[in-house]
């Protein structure tokens, strides 16, 4: 398990519902059992094949949880961190990644950069107030 998946924690944070999984396998809600969270994937009791194991990388949700996981870095350091750990859960896992997930956590993360490098080159007021006005 991963530094970035332990954070995640996909199995206990997921709310998971048969419309959001039907959609993702692009089969009717009517073909799903039962969904079943267990600690690493997703298994899906379907009645036209049985049993199908879906990784949590692959929603949408991880997506998100991640995205959501760079907006609270608060510090460079932390950032960069998280984007290591990114970026080694991705080369571990690509295959279980969707082909958009990393260019979005890409463009996240430029932009919090850039936002870092902005709070960085902000000067004091040149005009500051008297006081008492």
């Amino acid at each position: 398990m991963t530094i970035l998946f332990r954070r995640i924690n996909p199995a206990q944070k997921f709310r998971i519902t048969k419309r959001q999984i039907a959609k993702f396998l692009r089969i009717p809600e009517s073909l799903i059992v039962k969904i079943e969270s267990w600690l690493y994937v997703l298994f899906v009791h379907r009645l036209d094949k049985g049993g199908q194991f879906i990784s949590y990388r692959q929603l949408e949700q991880w997506k998100n949880a991640v995205a959501c996981q760079l907006q609270k870095c608060s510090t460079r350091e932390q950032l960069q961190q998280l984007w290591n750990a990114i970026i080694f859960d991705h080369t571990q896992h690509k295959n279980q990644y969707l082909v958009s997930a990393l260019p979005f956590l890409e463009n996240i993360y430029s932009s919090y950069q850039l936002r870092e490098v902005c709070q960085k080159n902000l000067t004091p007021n040149p005009f500051p107030t008297r006081e008492g006005e």
